[in-house]
């Protein structure tokens, strides 16, 4: 490695090969009970949740380590509101015809539609955009790299992070979506991502069926 700064790598608990399977197994377990969430409750939650959830997703490796995310966090109910109508505008188009008839099909399964009033509902709304340029420092103006892989890094981060704090969530990505770069009053150098809907479960919530099918081990390795 070439001679730059270098601080000791972060200490990790001394565990036996069966306490790491164990804490693996029970990382799985917890996080396999998260589930997408399309019925929220209006409860408030506090700003400091989803203040950790966006440090612990501003932790995520990163191309040159330039971190090229922003979060608009919305909690306004006008302005989620006007999210809302703009994107169910989209979603109109989009289930009309507009995604083709493969793309309806695959989602025929969980009975989504155009009528996104859990955008309405959910007190916290977290609008990530990703930053062609930027750098580490403020006013940097230098071209970002792997920037959909690391924020999709962060984002993953975050979602793990809402859900060890007892919230649901749910990722939102209308097609086309740069109206909420207009909305959030973000700069042209940044593209929305996806909106992460964060709040509690309505008690009556429920998920689709088909949502909890997931692939087996053998179907999503191998080894080699």
């Amino acid at each position: 490695m070439k001679p730059v700064p270098h601080i000791a790598y972060t200490a990790l608990p001394a565990l036996s090969d069966e306490q790491r399977i164990a804490a693996a197994r029970a990382f799985r377990e917890d996080i396999a009970q998260r589930r997408t969430c399309r019925m929220f409750a209006n409860t408030p939650v506090p700003r400091e949740v989803i203040e950790e959830a966006i440090l612990a997703a501003g932790t995520a490796p990163s191309g040159a380590n330039h971190q090229p995310w922003h979060f608009a966090v919305v909690s306004s109910p006008e302005l989620r509101h006007q999210i809302r109508l703009a994107a169910e505008k989209e979603e109109a188009e989009f289930y009309a015809g507009k995604a083709g008839q493969e793309w309806l099909e695959a989602l025929a399964p969980l009975g989504t539609d155009e009528d996104k009033g859990y955008l309405d509902v959910a007190p916290w709304h977290i609008v990530v955009f990703g930053q062609r340029r930027g750098g580490i420092e403020p006013g940097d103006d230098k071209q970002n790299y792997y920037v959909m892989e690391s924020v999709g890094i962060a984002c993953g981060l975050m979602l793990a992070a809402l859900h060890k704090a007892g919230l649901a969530t749910l990722t939102h990505t209308p097609s086309p979506m740069g109206f909420l770069r207009t909305l959030c009053g973000r700069p042209a150098n940044e593209k929305p991502v996806m909106i992460i809907v964060a709040g509690l479960p309505a008690d009556d919530a429920t998920v689709p069926v088909h949502a909890t099918r997931k692939k087996t081990l053998d179907q999503i390795t191998s080894w080699l």
